[in-house]
């Protein structure tokens, strides 16, 4: 039997490291490999990197049930 963890949003934190290249802002997410987004400002900056973050974790999401089967649990790991 599957069961899955709610969909809402955990509250976890993750770490933007951004910086100004001329007109253009460019950022990464340390933690998850693959994130990166560049904009004219910071505030979409930021805006971009959690649009692209959330899409990659739910894209990883789907990829890991998916592997799984229809027969997994789910277990929240702490680091």
């Amino acid at each position: 039997m599957s069961k899955s963890a709610p969909a809402s949003s955990t509250g976890a934190e993750y770490t933007a490291v951004i910086k100004q290249d001329d007109a253009w802002w460019i950022g990464w997410i340390e933690e998850v490999p693959g994130v990166n987004c560049q904009e004219r400002t910071r505030e979409k900056l930021l805006e971009s990197l959690r649009l692209t973050l959330h899409e990659a974790l739910q894209m990883n999401r789907q990829d890991a049930r998916a592997a799984a089967g229809k027969d997994f649990m789910e277990v929240k790991i702490a680091v």
